[in-house]
């Protein structure tokens, strides 16, 4: 088997030597992990991978190579993990689902589920009620609710939770990917400004010739300050959850980015921006950067770009507390207008079909509080937006 996963790591370009595949062999011989798919993969990174560059592509090779071995992350609630028992999925048809009543906002939604967490003694499966699997509750997994708690589920399966109480992994973006085409690079090209500044110490060719001619051949030396790619960008890409969808094409914009732009500073955020955002989706728990910092640090004269779908529940934007993944003191929308206080050059790129924007409440909250100013990841819709940014101004 191991045999099997060493192959597979060299199929995906990942420079890996026999030294490194037999000092994995001794670590498992030498029991200095547990028989556990986690402490494998740590221990498997640690021993085979020695530039962090490559991480992104070990975790895909391990994703793959190991799928259906993983066990589910553990739901942060303290539930018995029998509750959420996988024994069966529901699915319903359009109009089954459209006949499900949701509870009726987010303040009942919160208090129904600290009333069912005291009074549920048991595990339930297929009802309307208890937190439980393949039912119509608004609390649980692998059922169906139009707006719910998603509890102790691997992943998202109909997209209408506006919470999930689990503890989830992202990957960073892969700077290093090629581009199979060279027109995102053409189109983030747009955005380059060139100007001269600092001291003279580049030869002004026209200007000397021009200048030697009018004086009646004697050279006459003119120097310039150098060129520099001038524009500053501040990027921030959404990454998890829907995201997964459009992994290829976000890395494609980011190492694009990379590339056409020398003051590129780079972050992540999921769905919506809140008080803190990260640069490692692998330490992004413990190294996170509060949005004040970045609002502080960074002048007025940076871009900003968002990289999202913009697909979430509306509460994740509009109310305190409505973040899928922690208790946010302060609305997403708040944040998001404290920015664009700051940065007014500012764009949201989209990777979902701009003729699908109109169907979703979240996409339309997101481009209101953007002032229209969200474009399609399309060619098209990057030129659009890369001279909007150059021509300044809202």
């Amino acid at each position: 088997m191991l045999a099997g996963f060493f192959l597979k790591l060299k199929e995906a370009r990942i420079p890996v030597s026999i030294k490194e595949y037999l000092t994995l062999i001794e670590g498992m011989q030498e029991h200095v992990i547990s028989p556990s798919i986690d402490e494998f993969y740590y221990l498997a990174r640690t021993t085979l991978v020695k530039d962090e560059s490559n991480f992104d592509k070990f975790d895909r090779a391990f994703g793959e190579f190991f799928k259906g071995v993983e066990a589910v992350a553990g739901a942060e609630l303290d539930l018995p993990l029998e509750w959420l028992r996988k024994q069966a999925e529901l699915n319903l048809s359009p109009e089954e689902k459209a006949r499900i009543e949701a509870l009726g906002g987010w303040e009942k939604l919160m208090e129904e589920l600290k009333k069912r967490l005291e009074e549920q003694k048991e595990r339930h499966q297929g009802g309307s009620k208890w937190i439980g699997t393949a039912g119509t509750s608004p609390f649980g997994a692998y059922g169906y609710n139009p707006e719910g708690v998603r509890i102790g589920q691997d992943k998202s399966r109909n997209r209408r939770a506006v919470k999930v109480w689990d503890q989830r992994e992202y990957r960073n973006l892969d700077g290093s990917v090629e581009l199979g085409i060279r027109n995102i690079k053409v189109a983030l090209r747009r955005l380059r400004k060139f100007a001269r500044d600092g001291a003279p110490d580049e030869l002004d060719l026209d200007t000397t010739i021009d200048k030697t001619a009018r004086n009646a051949g004697y050279l006459d030396l003119h120097m310039r300050p150098e060129r520099h790619n001038a524009v500053k960008v501040l990027l921030f890409l959404d990454i998890g959850g829907s995201m997964d969808d459009h992994i290829k094409l976000c890395e494609e914009l980011f190492s694009a980015a990379k590339t056409e732009f020398k003051h590129l500073e780079y972050f992540y955020f999921h769905n919506c921006l809140y008080d803190f955002v990260w640069k490692d989706n692998r330490r992004r728990h413990a190294e996170r950067i509060n949005t004040w910092d970045i609002l502080h640090k960074y002048g007025n004269d940076y871009k900003l770009i968002f990289v999202g779908d913009a697909t979430m529940s509306p509460y994740e934007i509009l109310h305190p507390g409505g973040s899928i993944e922690y208790m946010n003191e302060e609305a997403g929308a708040v944040w998001m207008k404290r920015m664009l206080n700051v940065y007014n050059k500012a764009v949201w790129l989209n990777p979902e079909p701009e003729e699908i924007w109109t169907y979703r409440q979240s996409i339309g909250i997101i481009r209101e509080l953007m002032g229209a100013r969200m474009y399609p990841t399309s060619i098209e819709g990057l030129e659009r937006a890369m001279r909007y940014l150059s021509q300044g101004g809202k």
